[in-house]
């Protein structure tokens, strides 16, 4: 599992590891928890890539409008079961 590390607006530094990744509609979103043990139950969090195209450095938010997180939700839920099948 790749960890990411994110700043927060505090300044902060969080570790969250990359679950699944996907590209809907020409935006990166990102499926992650705060845990690396696959055994554990973990809050998983969906973030989506808000840099600039033409930016070298990609800036996530969490994805807060429950329309877009219910879609993107049952991508990744679809991504996940593939791969347990």
């Amino acid at each position: 599992m790749e960890k990411l590390t994110f700043v927060t607006d505090d300044n902060e530094n969080v570790d969250l590891y990359v679950i699944e990744e996907t590209r809907v509609n020409g935006i990166n979103y990102l499926l992650v928890t705060e845990t690396d043990d696959e055994d554990m139950d973990g809050d998983c969090y969906i973030l989506k890539d808000t840099s600039a195209a033409e930016s070298s450095e990609a800036s996530y938010e969490f994805v807060e409008d429950d329309t877009e997180l219910t879609a993107v939700g049952k991508i990744f839920e679809e991504l996940l079961d593939e791969e347990d099948a």
